[in-house]
């Protein structure tokens, strides 16, 4: 398997088409990029992973729906940015299938062969004349086939810094297929996915089912292990096309290659994710949060959780304090049943405490590593076999001034 980080990504899985421009989805006529088309002219399987929060955006809404069926197939994603079509009512629902229905009159395909999705603002209604405009441009730009892969990457940023993608390539005995991936979002992270959308393109050939069952392992290893502030979104969507493009069958391939594509897109979902934290609000700090030795698997996924959306845990590696007493308090709170006196902390590969123990003589190496903008802290709570993986960041003064207000 061959990893490329950065890169056009979904456009280099054979057969697929993007498209970028600017609608003015949020009436500001700044001239940002906020609307893009994902198309193939063959019809992709596909699977999906969407937020868990009880509060779902129309558009999510409309995509679980049509991704129930195992036999259905699309053509289309269309995004759009500056606008979530959130807690909408029942224009909000119709004003999603006006967006999948007007793709759909212009590639002359069904409109039930379109996926939507929308993020930004919550509780405002689509301004559908834009956005039917916009429609009209980004597939006219595909027609002529122009390139717009990094188009369509910057048109469904929000308050992110920078675009996201990456690709793997993975030769099969009949030759070579791709997995390209792209990602937004760096607000509102939180485990069971965040204020994100992703989306992967393959050229393999292989059913609904069969993909379903790799993304949804990869995003459970993956976009589950993130969080940047502790909220959950309501437009969370992870989707993933393949149209065949190689000629090559998921199902007639070995084991190994088998095994070896659902690496890739694991690949593909964590280096996105990781690429989501660096990227968080007004962050400074990578930080690898792991928890070993619990009861059970679901307890130490909890103790990394409470660790790492505490505020004043947080707030301490963004000053540079290696404060392992809040990690341990933020800890207790979790509530698994964890014994102080069996406890080993250690950042990087230094001990902080063992056995409870405070370690004082590396002190001064603690300072150090939390210093700096990359760093893991483990925690053992040596009472079991269970294991948790959380990918975090600080938090600074200016997360707060740059989300006081939109």
């Amino acid at each position: 398997m061959k990893f490329f980080d950065n890169g056009d990504a979904l456009t280099e899985a054979r057969g697929f088409f993007c498209s970028g421009v600017h609608c003015d989805v949020k009436g500001k006529r700044d001239g940002k990029l906020d609307l893009g088309i994902i198309y193939s002219k063959k019809p992709c399987s596909v699977a999906g992973v969407f937020t868990t929060n009880d509060v779902r955006a129309a558009p999510v809404r409309y995509c679980e729906a049509l991704i129930k069926d195992e036999k259905f197939a699309c053509h289309a994603i269309i995004a759009n940015s500056g606008n979530a079509n959130a807690c909408t009512g029942r224009q909000g629902e119709l004003d999603t299938k006006k967006m999948a229905s007007e793709v759909a009159r212009h590639f002359n395909i069904h409109s039930k062969e379109v996926l939507v999705c929308s993020t930004g603002r919550i509780g405002e209604p689509l301004p559908m004349s834009r956005i039917t405009a916009g429609i009209r441009d980004a597939a006219d730009d595909i027609i002529k086939e122009y390139d717009g892969a990094a188009a369509f990457q910057e048109a469904i940023l929000t308050s992110d810094t920078c675009t996201k993608s990456c690709s793997v390539r993975i030769k099969a005995s009949s030759g070579e297929i791709t997995i390209g991936g792209v990602v937004k979002g760096a607000g509102m992270i939180e485990p069971n996915m965040a204020t994100m959308l992703s989306f992967l393109t393959t050229d393999i050939s292989a059913s609904n089912h069969e993909l379903q069952s790799i993304l949804a392992i990869a995003v459970n290893q993956s976009f589950n292990r993130i969080t940047i502030d502790g909220d959950m979104s309501t437009n969370d969507s992870v989707l993933m096309m393949a149209n065949g493009n190689s000629g090559i069958e998921l199902k007639n391939e070995s084991k190994k290659f088998q095994d070896a594509f659902a690496h890739g897109v694991e690949t593909i979902c964590a280096a996105l994710a990781k690429k989501c934290v660096s990227d968080g609000e007004k962050v400074t700090k990578f930080i690898k949060l792991k928890v070993d030795g619990a009861e059970t698997e679901e307890g130490a996924q909890k103790v990394a959780r409470c660790i790492a959306n505490s505020l004043l845990v947080k707030t301490s590696w963004y000053g540079s304090d290696p404060n392992w007493g809040r990690i341990i308090d933020a800890a207790g709170y979790a509530k698994v049943g964890m014994d102080f006196a069996k406890v080993d902390l250690n950042y990087n590969e230094v001990p902080a405490l063992k056995k409870g123990e405070p370690i004082v003589g590396n002190k001064s190496r603690w300072k150090e590593i939390v210093s700096g903008k990359n760093f893991t802290i483990t925690l053992n709570l040596n009472q079991g076999k269970g294991t948790g993986e959380i990918w975090t960041n600080d938090l600074s003064e200016e997360y707060v001034n740059f989300n006081k207000s939109e």
